[in-house]
């Protein structure tokens, strides 16, 4: 991952640092960070979230460092650069991680994907690598579940400071996927899920949560609450795009990253990138796939010329906007969606 500067932002006369999630970016606007609102079951429509309908906490009773991220949730407007031609949204500060839950708006397939936002492990690209990868999924019948994982420095992230790569004190976006991987299973049957077709997505760092929750699913990195912890944390399929830090603390050039431990076990993945990216190079997805092929397991790749960074799902004149039938396709031929 290229290295994020910072800018300060005024939101209700109180300066805070927000962490810019591509180059160049411009803050031109601020949301109300209290959103968010007590979360909860609607019994009365026996239905869980929609896009519009409120958060649920993924930890109740105990949530692992509670105590690292520091500071208040902050929402902000993005300019630079416009994706599909408009601005996009982005969060900082999220000490209390939930979950989305956007219903299958076509048949049911009772396929599930957890939806792992990018943003450095500093933020959270929220809508185009979110909520607007949810109401696709949506519309194709899959069970769309947005993540929003806790942030910053929950992951591998660049340090201004020393002009480096750090390793996070703590593993916390991990421990937010592993716990929501679990989660989902658990509420499997009321949420009209098939546990054994809950895959992940994610662009970015959030590609990197990817492969990190596909070799770490063994056992918790944390201690073990309740039901929903002894639930499976492994993915039944995993989609990763323009991953990054997949390079990292490698002495040789297409060496991978050696604390994502790839085995013939790893689920079936997708990948795809653009040759273009500015932010996480064409190299990084390469030697993931690389690992993958070596060790047998089940993978399509693809790379377009043109499409740079964080391209979602909004429509532009690039072949790239093409990759959601391509995942679609994929999910067909592992089985996941019948033809």
């Amino acid at each position: 991952m290229k290295k994020f500067s910072t800018q300060h932002i005024i939101r209700e006369k109180i300066q805070v640092s927000f962490p810019m999630f591509l180059l160049g970016i411009l803050c031109i606007g601020v949301i109300s960070c209290n959103q968010n609102q007590q979360n909860g079951y609607d019994k009365k429509s026996n239905q869980y979230l929609t896009a519009l309908q409120k958060e649920i906490p993924i930890w109740t009773k105990f949530m692992p460092d509670s105590g690292i991220i520091k500071g208040i949730e902050t929402t902000a407007k993005i300019s630079k650069p416009l994706v599909g031609g408009r601005y996009w949204t982005g969060i900082t500060n999220v000490s209390n991680p939930r979950i989305t839950i956007y219903p299958p708006k076509a048949k049911n397939t009772g396929v599930a994907v957890v939806v792992f936002p990018g943003g450095g492990y500093r933020g959270l690209a929220i809508d185009i690598e979110g909520s607007e990868i949810c109401e696709w999924l949506a519309s194709i019948g899959i069970t769309g579940i947005l993540l929003k994982y806790r942030v910053p420095k929950s992951g591998p992230y660049w340090d201004s400071t020393c002009n480096c790569q750090k390793d996070p004190v703590k593993p916390l976006a991990l421990q937010d996927a592993q716990r929501t991987l679990g989660l989902v299973r658990f509420h499997a049957k009321e949420w009209n899920i098939d546990p054994n077709k809950v895959g992940v997505i994610g662009f970015s760092a959030g590609g990197h949560l990817v492969a990190n929750i596909s070799t770490h699913y063994k056992e918790r990195i944390y201690p073990i609450t309740d039901s929903a912890d002894k639930e499976s944390c492994k993915p039944n399929f995993a989609i990763a795009l323009y991953p990054g830090h997949m390079r990292e603390h490698t002495t040789k050039e297409y060496d991978l990253n050696p604390t994502i431990p790839i085995d013939s076990n790893t689920p079936p993945t997708f990948l795809l990138q653009a040759g273009n990216d500015p932010v996480d190079d064409i190299e990084e997805s390469l030697v993931y796939y690389m690992a993958l092929n070596k060790a047998g397991v089940p993978t399509e790749y693809h790379i377009y010329a043109d499409g740079k960074h964080a391209f979602g799902v909004r429509k532009t004149n690039l072949p790239i906007n093409n990759w959601i039938q391509l995942v679609e396709t994929w999910l067909h031929t592992i089985h996941m969606i019948a033809k």
